[in-house]
């Protein structure tokens, strides 16, 4: 090789070699960069409309059904409490994976079609901005005020999930005849205390039940924990023993402010009047009774506790930074090439 030749070649590795380093020196920059994690006001630069977009949405869609706030306050807690707050539920069914929405667990979710209005009109203004789990849940804040509760501020940096978690959803969602003991300690295990249960369960105060979740309480005998005066608007509601499943048969979980978040719902529960048998363990139960009875009093202190849970929920190992994906349809993961 010539002198020339050599000349060039070493020119040419010292290049190289210069490339290389500032290529390493940029991805070790990249990998350091620190992750925020969740914060106040996440887009604040890449969507600043974003929150008051969620907002005015959640009011216009309240104002025409009023039953969307109901489940606005379902789906963060289906969602976040299964592992992960990252918009799994949303996902539908494939070939491949059961869609979250379509268990047993998840009887009676609906009106996941307003949550899709919501982000078609967050898409608008900042397409592939926003992560559907961030929707899911800044309306389920926003909703919480709509129903009358309190205003929680609450974080927002999420990303989207890619995977149904349908066939683990059992392990984590407590089911509502289950023993006051498994459902302290599946809430516990993501940071809840017993206070913050008793808080949370405090969402039955809107909404309705469904009579195949509680006709076992009325048939083939009535629940003699049951206050009697409450049985007969049951039964009125609820006149067979195997509910027809296409009707739509319930009872509201509160007669006397049936659309409103409230500690009208400790009264009724100490007064024998809850629906469900996990409401009916709530009130007797040695742990959670001294706090029904606090929140049945003060609903100062049955709110304070109520956004505490609702923050903690929230921030239930979200997938922030680089993980997951913002999904453009809230219902489908992206396609990737």
């Amino acid at each position: 090789m010539g002198s020339k030749s050599l000349f060039f070649f070493a020119i040419l590795s010292l290049s190289l070699a210069s490339s290389l380093t500032r290529a390493f020196a940029e991805n070790e920059e990249i990998t350091k960069k620190p992750d925020p994690g969740l914060v106040m006001n996440f887009y604040k630069d890449s969507c600043p409309q974003a929150e008051d977009i969620i907002k005015e949405q959640v009011k216009l869609l309240y104002k025409r059904h009023k039953n969307t706030a109901f489940s606005w306050l379902r789906n963060i807690f289906h969602d976040c409490a299964v592992q992960s707050c990252d918009a799994s539920l949303l996902l539908d069914s494939t070939r491949r994976s059961l869609s979250e929405k379509e268990t047993d667990r998840s009887f009676g979710l609906r009106n996941f079609r307003y949550l899709d209005t919501i982000k078609e009109a967050v898409e608008r203004e900042c397409p592939g901005v926003v992560s559907c789990s961030d929707i899911l849940v800044l309306s389920a804040r926003d909703g919480i005020v709509s129903l009358g509760g309190p205003y929680i501020p609450l974080k927002t940096g999420r990303r989207d999930g890619r995977k149904s978690r349908a066939e683990i959803l059992e392990e984590y969602l407590p089911d509502h005849n289950e023993s006051m003991s498994v459902v302290l300690d599946r809430f516990s295990a993501i940071g809840i205390n017993t206070p913050g249960v008793v808080a949370l369960l405090g969402a039955h105060s809107v909404g309705r039940t469904h009579c195949v979740k509680l006709v076992h309480r009325l048939y083939p005998e009535v629940d003699p924990e049951l206050n009697p005066d409450h049985v007969g608007h049951m039964l009125h509601k609820c006149p067979d023993a195997i509910p027809d499943p296409k009707a739509v048969q319930y009872v509201r979980n509160d007669r006397g402010t049936p659309m409103v978040l409230d500690n009208n719902y400790y009264r009724n529960i100490l007064d024998n009047k809850g629906l469900l048998i996990v409401d009916h363990q709530l009130a007797t139960d040695k742990r959670t009774k001294p706090y029904v009875k606090k929140m049945a009093k003060s609903q100062d202190y049955f709110f304070k506790e109520f956004a505490r849970a609702i923050t903690i929920l929230s921030e239930n190992n979200p997938l922030t930074g680089t993980k997951g994906e913002i999904r453009k349809q809230c219902s489908v993961v992206n396609k990737h090439n």
